[in-house]
């Protein structure tokens, strides 16, 4: 029974409730209204500031990591790959921060986080093609591991793969697999953000009607087996990866991205629970889902300091401190890392391993990566990158395995 109060019938100073403003039945419960005296706190200065302190420190630490790896960068082909692992902090500490900033507008969240998409599947390639240089490519590797009967492991998912063993074909999935996640997660992305801009997509709104529902079981897909290929690499080379520590270095990557995907699904499912409370006053009105990614974004605020902690200590750039010195024992001029940044941005080697992996022509062949090696003196930084350029070659070296 629901009795209706004028509002002469209300008593002074008596709380605000939200009463429902239609006959539509919702699953969740019924929260206060916001009010200027009493705002959200995803809406405060405090979570705004707490959430600036993290990100702004976690820029600092990761920024000057990033600045020493190029100015002690005399090992392109592995530090490449590391500068762009690290700017996953920056990119997704100031992409959630700017989210936080304008919470009460929607939809500006969802083209920040578009950012985010694109570069985090960037991430997972280069994680991958990095332990490919560590190992010295996939000839290196396959001359390792073929032959040799694969393990049967219900922890690494390796139980169906039974009486197999290593073979090009091996490599050639984990690369695959990892590379479709390049090309799904930034189609979704658009995708996300085209239904956004017509209506039709809402975080947490699992309706068959709207297309999160939809976007997330893709999503889910693509990033299972792309985890899945990169557990397969680990599990094959892990005695090779030992010197490198890798360890760390996987549970860090995996964790920014996958972990944080799913923390982000898990969010959305407890706002259309109810656990997580909603916002409608007549001052503050946000759609579905808004609220869960709030708390996701303030999360990750605070997630990328301990990120770029934990980053620092698992690509460390003090090995690559002594290996490139001018004549006078000097380091690299600012010239030579303004280019070095340069190269290490340039997507173009993630273009032509797509299609070395996905070309049938290529696919029963193995790269190699070989540098000339020149006596003399040390030459200087700018010539030493010229040289490294012109010189590097690929071998093709042909395989009949198949996986």
């Amino acid at each position: 029974l629901r009795t209706n109060h004028s509002p002469a019938d209300m008593a002074p100073g008596s709380p605000t409730t939200l009463a429902p403003s239609s006959t539509n039945a919702s699953w969740g419960p019924e929260v206060p209204l916001v009010t200027p005296e009493e705002p959200y706190f995803l809406m405060t200065s405090t979570a705004q500031t707490v959430s600036g302190f993290f990100v702004w420190t976690a820029l600092l630490i990761t920024c000057h990591q990033i600045y020493m790896h190029l100015r002690y960068y005399s090992s392109p082909n592995e530090q490449r790959h590391i500068v762009r692992i690290l700017f996953i902090v920056p990119i997704y500490a100031f992409d959630s921060w700017l989210s936080l900033l304008f919470f009460t507008n929607e939809e500006y969240y969802v083209y920040f986080d578009t950012v985010r998409d694109c570069y985090e599947a960037f991430v997972i390639y280069n994680f991958l093609s990095l332990c490919y240089e560590y190992l010295g490519g996939e000839s290196a590797i396959m001359a390792e591991i073929r032959g040799k009967p694969i393990e049967s492991s219900c922890v690494y998912g390796t139980c169906c793969l039974w009486g197999r063993t290593y073979s090009i074909g091996f490599l050639r999935f984990c690369k695959q697999a990892t590379l479709q996640f390049c090309v799904v997660k930034p189609l979704m992305a658009m995708i996300t953000v085209i239904l956004q801009a017509f209506g039709k997509h809402r975080d947490g709104d699992f309706n068959v009607a709207s297309g999160y529902l939809y976007v997330t079981i893709i999503y889910n897909f693509s990033v299972s087996l792309s985890l899945y290929a990169l557990f397969l690499f680990y599990f094959a080379t892990r005695q090779l990866l030992v010197p490198y520590s890798p360890m760390l270095k996987f549970l860090m990557v995996k964790s920014v991205i996958f972990l944080s995907f799913w923390q982000g699904m898990l969010l959305a499912i407890l706002e259309k629970c109810g656990a997580i409370p909603k916002i409608n006053s007549p001052q503050v009105s946000v759609g579905e889902g808004t609220v869960a990614a709030g708390y996701q974004n303030f999360i990750i605020c605070i997630e990328m300091f301990f990120a770029a902690v934990a980053l620092r200590h698992a690509f460390t750039y003090k090995v690559y401190m002594d290996k490139r010195l001018d004549l006078y024992g000097r380091c690299a001029p600012m010239k030579s890392i303004s280019s070095s940044l340069k190269e290490t941005m340039n997507p173009g080697d993630m273009v032509q391993d797509a299609i070395h992996n996905f070309s049938p022509a290529y696919q029963q062949y193995t790269q190699q990566s070989t540098l000339d090696q020149h006596g003399g003196p040390p030459m200087s930084r700018s010539h030493s990158n010229l040289s490294a350029r012109d010189n590097e070659k690929t071998m093709l070296l042909s395989s009949d395995d198949e996986f």
